[in-house]
């Protein structure tokens, strides 16, 4: 059995087939058939993965499967999208059926959670590395851009911040988990949860602007911040954050949470005259307000001396 079928059986065992879309044609031929649904566009990402540069080569294979989609579908999450599809190109430095079971059962679970199809892919021999190349549909002209934040809109995330960048010690063995808050914060790394209901709920709620939260909120409302033209004031009473990471990070939680990145919660913008419903199937916070002037980013009045996570 090569590779990758290895993958394609793990995906077609009951109780993990993934429950996506229709593919004209999947996984067998050269390249997958998709028909586009009428009057809708489709939204594309991939996201690339180096063992020991964003997840550990050690990790559990299962948790590293579950990751690597989450954090792809994620960003269809961002733009209001229905995820339909994915592929996967897996480099991997020897055949390991037990880790390559692992990973595709974690890769299914995740694809069964949000309703995503694996269509095809590719493994080859190398250094371990992951790219997830991800893909859903949204009503033509509906998705969520960066560009569309005003001065006065409200800025909002949902769920807690800063909680994966709170368990890094703890994944990269630097400290032995002791404690269940240590233990909550290594689980919210593994296992993030895409935003996918609630950016579908933004697309019909007037959102100007979004995106997620992958390389912190310091960092990731800076791009909307230079798309938009505009700039921003944080209020630090505001960011939301769980009772563990302000166990564990004391008085480092709050840089955790605005300059941490792995959360993959969606930050957005909401004109002021939009209260936002009680509707909203996650909790959300507002966390501070869109500013005239450009780029400029003030926590409290004080302009942020942290940055968020760049990846060169």
């Amino acid at each position: 059995m090569d590779e990758f079928a290895l993958i394609r059986s793990i995906f077609q065992r009951p109780g993990l087939t993934t429950v996506g879309g229709h593919l004209d044609k999947g996984i067998g031929d050269d390249c997958a058939l998709i028909s586009p649904p009428a009057g809708e566009q489709l939204v594309q990402s991939i996201d690339t993965l180096v063992a020991d540069v964003h997840f550990p080569a050690g990790g559990d294979p299962f948790l590293i499967g579950y990751r690597s989609l989450a954090v792809s579908v994620s960003d269809l999450a961002a733009m209001g999208a229905t995820p339909h599809s994915f592929f996967l190109a897996l480099s991997l430095p020897e055949v390991n059926s037990e880790w390559l079971n692992g990973f595709s059962r974690g890769l299914a679970t995740m694809a069964q959670e949000c309703g995503i199809s694996l269509a095809g892919g590719d493994t080859t021999r190398g250094p371990l590395t992951i790219s997830v190349h991800v893909q859903g549909f949204i009503p033509k002209g509906r998705a969520l851009m960066r560009s569309g934040a005003k001065p006065g809109d409200i800025i909002y995330v949902s769920g807690l911040l800063g909680d994966a960048c709170g368990a890094l010690p703890y994944i990269l063995n630097q400290k032995p988990v002791t404690t269940e808050a240590e233990q909550y914060l290594v689980d919210r790394y593994w296992q993030p949860t895409p935003r996918v209901e609630l950016g579908q709920w933004l697309v019909g709620q007037g959102a100007t602007a979004a995106l997620d939260i992958s390389d912190g909120l310091v960092g990731d409302l800076g791009h909307i911040l230079k798309a938009s033209g505009c700039g921003a004031e944080l209020k630090s009473c505001n960011i939301p954050m769980s009772d563990a990471l302000q166990k564990v990070c004391k008085d480092k939680a709050l840089e955790a949470a605005l300059a941490g990145g792995d959360d993959y919660e969606l930050c957005f913008t909401l004109p002021a005259c939009c209260p936002l419903p009680q509707t909203a199937p996650v909790p959300v916070t507002a966390v501070g307000v869109i500013t005239p002037s450009a780029s400029a980013l003030l926590l409290d009045g004080i302009a942020l001396s942290v940055k968020g996570y760049t990846h060169f």
